[in-house]
């Protein structure tokens, strides 16, 4: 497949790089199993991968190396899922987004909880104070809880819920999503220091 890379042009530079990576391709040659239905084999699909890359990443996280077997086999350095769901958290917490709000921040989060996957709270501090959102040095268990449970309390559920709509199949999903119900999740929330 032939790709071209076209590097967005910014207004405001800061730490994150946008690039994206398009293609006219087939769908018989790009395979989303699940995901995209199959039909239209002979259409041409206009594809579009945006990429972001963060240039001066906080530190705090860890990383594994996994392996992955397709198209060849090979070894990614990624985040741990830990580390992961401290990015989510983050952007779930502090992103300026108004009324745009992401659902899918909250699906992640839903996600992760149900998974049993531990936030690392240490990543977390780091991006907050390096995106300006906390003045301490520390955060505490308590500290957080109460930052999540303030952002359940104030957001507007239906814009969540508008957001994530076009990302799932059954939208029976997302009918117990309103504030008690987070309320609820968070409970069931694994912090690591």
């Amino acid at each position: 497949m032939k790709v071209s890379i076209k590097e967005k042009e910014k207004k405001v530079k800061g730490n994150i790089n946008y690039t994206f990576l398009k293609s006219e391709t087939i769908w018989r040659e790009l395979t989303f199993e699940g995901i995209i239905s199959q039909s239209g084999l002979d259409q041409i699909a206009n594809i579009k991968i945006k990429l972001e890359i963060d240039i001066a990443p906080p530190l705090g996280f860890e990383t594994e190396e996994n392996l992955l077997i397709k198209p060849f086999s090979f070894y990614v350095k990624c985040l741990t899922l830990p580390s992961l769901f401290a990015v989510k958290m983050h952007a779930l917490l502090f992103r300026k987004w108004g009324t745009n709000v992401k659902g899918r921040y909250w699906y992640d989060m839903e996600w992760y909880i149900k998974k049993g996957i531990s936030l690392n709270l240490n990543h977390f501090l780091q991006r907050a104070i390096d995106s300006g959102d906390w003045k301490k040095e520390t955060i505490s268990k308590q500290e957080f809880n109460q930052l999540l449970s303030e952002k359940i309390d104030t957001v507007e559920m239906k814009y969540i819920k508008d957001d994530i709509k076009r990302f799932i199949k059954n939208e029976k999903e997302i009918e117990i999503w309103e504030p008690k119900y987070f309320h609820d999740l968070v409970k069931l929330l694994k912090i690591e220091s």
